[in-house]
């Protein structure tokens, strides 16, 4: 009988590296250097003697990589996935921290300008400029004797036997294969294995998306003598539809680098916050306080800006015909909207999958399919905690006719959130899904319910 998803994500949330591994492989290889990318060679690396990381970026410490266009905006590393490299990478936050990523351990999230009572736990969270964070990842990951990096880019897989036996690839010398016994592709959004392997006869993917122009506006700003007396180390505003505010659906503020405060504005269909930093200003008054108190201090660049499109997954375990000895982990499987802050932490649960999967030593010469389950799970959860509240927006900006079923979900969630307003113990239930320590399931009991609804009465 298979186990029960939660049962499954804390098992992945709470994995050791395994303490006597067995090699399995020659040659793995990642397609990818992104944080997704070197947490699958960190777990290659366990069972197999080489693995090559074949990326076609320069790993600048100093700049975004073109193949990251979400670089520049702020990124926040939640607890499931500072843990987790905290015990697959010792020593990771010290690391991240010494270069100047900001321990994050008091925040404010506030829904319609309330904040939620702060949870009787504290939290710990780094918040720091991409560059940083995925710097740290890669020397801590390079640092290991069996893990290179392959300056080339990605042109194809090799088959043999129904298996991917190798990467074809092209350099400043020519093209190339890069000979491999595992791969993994970690190549993003821009994903090429699913027309890879459809030319070459297997099954592809099926894309499902959700289609909600998301615009991000993005600002960091010099610390003042008021921003740096701040008692809270980062804070999120979230607008119900149809209470946004100038646009604004959703609002960030952290300290990364040096005291410094990146300021993130999101805004949803039509909707573009901040092109211009007056109007960046202009929205930030309108918010919460601490808003206008954050971006009082000099800018330090140019107001930057992504426009997101779609979210978007691919369904692995629905395939009967897809190459042995392949697996794909982060972006490449599911993108989210990047504001809940999931990316890092889902590339981390990814690369636990695969640990999961080698470990259980299954049959190689079959398609992936019990590492495609196990990585179902963590896609669930994070799907269900992104897009839920991005599909609420699309229906109230389009009009849409909303199912019984689906309106009953969303009051419920709604219950819960606002409960959290008043309630230490919800708040703290709540904060543990939203971080992606436990699974989502955990909100859907209904005592958890019941008490939402009586203490959203009491306070009304």
């Amino acid at each position: 009988m298979p186990r029960a998803a939660s049962v499954v994500f804390d098992h992945l949330v709470n994995a050791d590296p395994p303490a006597h591994p067995r090699i399995l492989f020659d040659t793995g290889c990642v397609l990818g250097g992104s944080v997704a990318g070197l947490l699958a060679a960190r777990t290659l690396a366990d069972f197999c003697r080489q693995v090559v990381i074949v990326e076609r970026d320069e790993l600048s410490e100093q700049s975004s990589r073109p193949g990251v266009p979400q670089g520049h905006q702020l990124h926040v590393l939640l607890p499931a996935g500072g843990r987790w490299l905290d015990r697959w990478l010792p020593g990771f936050t010290d690391q991240a921290v010494a270069r100047g990523a900001n321990r994050i351990t008091s925040d404010v999230k506030s829904l319609d300008g309330q904040p939620m009572v702060p949870p009787y736990r504290q939290y710990e969270m780094l918040s720091a400029t991409r560059p940083l964070l995925e710097t740290v990842v890669r020397s801590e990951v390079l640092a290991r004797a069996n893990i290179s990096v392959k300056r080339a880019q990605a042109t194809g897989l090799r088959y043999r036997d129904g298996a991917a036996t190798g990467v074809e690839f092209v350099d400043r010398a020519g093209v190339g294969v890069c000979q491999a016994d595992f791969v993994v592709d970690a190549t993003g959004r821009s994903s090429r294995i699913s027309r890879w392997v459809e030319e070459a006869g297997f099954d592809r993917p099926r894309l499902e998306r959700l289609a909600l122009p998301i615009h991000y506006a993005t600002a960091i700003f010099e610390s003042t003598e008021e921003s740096a007396t701040l008692e809270v180390d980062g804070w999120l505003s979230i607008f119900s539809p149809g209470n946004e505010v100038d646009g604004v659906s959703i609002a960030a503020a952290a300290r990364v680098e040096s005291g410094r405060w990146v300021v993130c504005l999101i805004g949803c269909g039509s909707e573009q916050p901040g092109h211009t930093l007056d109007d960046f200003l202009a929205k930030c008054k309108q918010l919460e306080p601490v808003f206008a108190t954050v971006t009082a201090g000099q800018l330090c660049r140019e107001v930057t800006t992504y426009h997101q499109t779609e979210s978007r997954r691919r369904h692995f375990t629905e395939l009967t015909d897809f190459p042995a000895r392949l697996v794909c982990v982060g972006d490449s499987v599911a993108s989210f909207n990047p504001v809940y802050g999931q990316g890092m932490s889902s590339a981390a649960l990814h690369a636990s999958c695969l640990s999961t999967y080698l470990s259980d030593a299954g049959d190689f010469d079959c398609a992936a399919q019990p590492f495609f389950r196990l990585q179902q799970v963590v896609v669930d959860a994070a799907w269900q905690l992104s897009t839920g509240g991005d599909r609420a927006r699309l229906d109230f900006l389009t009009g849409a006719t909303i199912a019984e079923a689906t309106r009953m979900q969303r009051w419920t969630h709604d219950q819960i959130a606002r409960a959290t307003l008043n309630d230490r113990d919800l708040a703290e239930l709540y904060t543990d899904v939203q971080y992606m320590l436990r699974h989502p399931s955990a909100l859907t009991h209904p005592a958890i319910l019941e008490r939402a609804v009586v203490i959203n009465l009491a306070a009304s």
